[in-house]
């Protein structure tokens, strides 16, 4: 049970840090709070990624509840949710930013504004719809409450991160450069897409289960 969820908790921690991409997100940061003190860029990568955590957390734990309101299926949202990731995943794998968060107009209308911590940073940079779609397929793949709170964890693990990296943006962006950044964003975005295809093939399965075995036999 421990090394099953310990390779739980991984998969978590890095479908989550891959969707929400903190690297790729540095430049926009440093974009976004230009006119800004260091100081008051602090707090905005604070406030940004407390608010992550909480309305992560909230839909990975009440997701199904809103779901089975809805009448939707978790096959169906795991199959959505994946699709959803493997878009995001080719941007990255192209470098460029993904219109399923944000657009560039919103970007440029943003950094005009007196406080981006909420919008844009917090919604949709960090808790878009990419990163509420894999906290919550994470959780419905949970098989034990304890599993459930890793993703919570995994969650913390990545808000904490995310901080971190955007609180040393322009340490991060001058250290690894535009063609270091362009190339781990790839990196990222190749890895992303297996995990999406892997949400993909777990919805699939539970919503035709005879798909899977008929194409094994």
């Amino acid at each position: 049970m421990l090394v099953e969820s310990a390779s739980f908790f991984l998969v978590s921690l890095s479908a989550l840090f891959f969707v929400v991409d903190p690297l790729g997100l540095a430049p926009i940061f440093l974009a976004l709070t230009r006119r800004d003190s260091p100081e008051k860029r602090r707090k905005a990568a604070r406030k940004a990624t407390t608010i992550f955590f909480f309305v992560v957390t909230f839909f990975a734990l009440g997701g199904s509840v809103v779901f089975d309101l809805l009448g939707v299926s978790l096959a169906a949202f795991k199959v959505a949710g994946g699709l959803l990731l493997l878009l995001t995943a080719l941007d990255m794998l192209r470098h460029r930013q993904s219109d399923t968060r944000t657009s560039d107009e919103e970007i440029d209308a943003a950094s005009r504004k007196d406080d981006i911590a909420i919008v844009p940073l917090a919604m949709p940079l960090l808790a878009g719809p990419g990163s509420i779609a894999t906290a919550v397929v994470l959780t419905t793949r949970a098989s034990n409450w304890f599993q459930v709170a890793m993703v919570v964890v995994a969650i913390g693990f990545v808000a904490l991160l995310t901080y971190l990296l955007l609180r040393g943006a322009a340490v991060v962006e001058r250290v690894l450069g535009k063609n270091g950044l362009a190339i781990l964003e790839r990196v990222m975005g190749l890895l992303l897409a297996a995990i999406a295809l892997q949400f993909v093939i777990d919805g699939l399965g539970e919503a035709l289960p005879g798909l899977l075995e008929g194409g094994r036999a």
